[in-house]
């Protein structure tokens, strides 16, 4: 999803954009990704790449680890080489939720979760071995080209009358569209280190699947549920909105506006293709 959407939005901002999928660059194949760098000799890379599979990674920890944590060194080590800069985008698993409000760039890390501990691996491994990065956190993702939690709304509410959705975690969902844009302004400047980059606002699970049934006009009853009663592997963090501290803070659009962006996008693709 945000891959796409980078590509676009760079191109749209004047950029010359190469885009790699995972076909065409395996960033866990270090040499590989060595050799495009010396091909290309970017001036910025961007790193999209990611295991997303929370649950996944518990079991599978050590792959998760490899794309996450020691492919993004790689990625930026091979950045750092041509003299490119490198952003690497993270995530607000990275803290435990503990603290009740919006996170910061400054506020303690505490991964809950493998996924979390993998992507801190990241944010370690990039600025280990580029000076020159950006580590831009955001928080659950949902944009064209990828299965995302408005999809599965979407899709159970065409086959059953309810769905059943967790109330005690909260975060900013965010539109990969204005994230991409916020992305694309941020690598126009030099304020490296890391940033918050995710939704204004923040909501639950349970507020976020009402409001998806609300924008888009489907009759779905939306029943609430406890993190715990769910049973999922991996735990997850219960408050993970992020709010940035930074002077000159890229802000994107409310996620209420993110929502309805997409839903907009989805009808124009869908007649598009009729």
């Amino acid at each position: 999803m945000l891959g796409r959407d980078v590509v676009l939005a760079a191109g749209n901002a004047g950029h010359d954009v190469v885009g790699f999928g995972h076909t065409e660059l395996d960033i866990a194949d270090e040499a590989l990704v060595a050799a495009k760098f010396e091909s290309e000799r970017p001036d910025v890379a961007i790193n999209c790449a990611a295991w997303t599979d929370v649950d996944g990674a518990e079991e599978s920890g050590g792959a998760a680890l490899t794309v996450n944590g020691t492919a993004a060194g790689y990625v930026a080590a091979a950045a750092a080489k041509v003299g490119a800069s490198v952003v690497y985008v993270s995530s607000d698993y990275v803290f435990d939720g503990a603290k009740g409000a919006a996170y910061v760039e400054t506020d303690q890390t505490v991964p809950l979760s493998a996924y979390g501990r993998t992507k801190l691996a990241g944010e370690e491994a990039t600025a280990a071995a580029n000076k020159r990065h950006f580590v831009v956190r955001s928080s659950w993702l949902f944009g064209s080209g990828g299965g995302n939690f408005v999809e599965t709304m979407l899709r159970l509410a065409s086959t059953q009358n309810e769905v059943l959705v967790v109330r005690d975690q909260v975060g900013s969902p965010t539109y990969t569209w204005h994230l991409a844009y916020g992305i694309v302004r941020l690598i126009e400047g030099v304020e490296f280190g890391i940033h918050h980059m995710a939704a204004g606002g923040a909501c639950s699970w349970y507020d976020f699947a009402r409001e998806i049934f609300d924008q888009a006009k489907v009759e779905c009853r939306v029943l609430s549920a406890t993190t715990d009663m769910l049973g999922r592997p991996a735990p997850r963090p219960p408050y993970s909105a992020l709010e940035s501290q930074r002077e000159h803070a890229i802000e994107l659009p409310d996620w209420h506006d993110g929502l309805a962006a997409y839903l907009s996008q989805r009808a124009s693709e869908k007649e598009s293709v009729a």
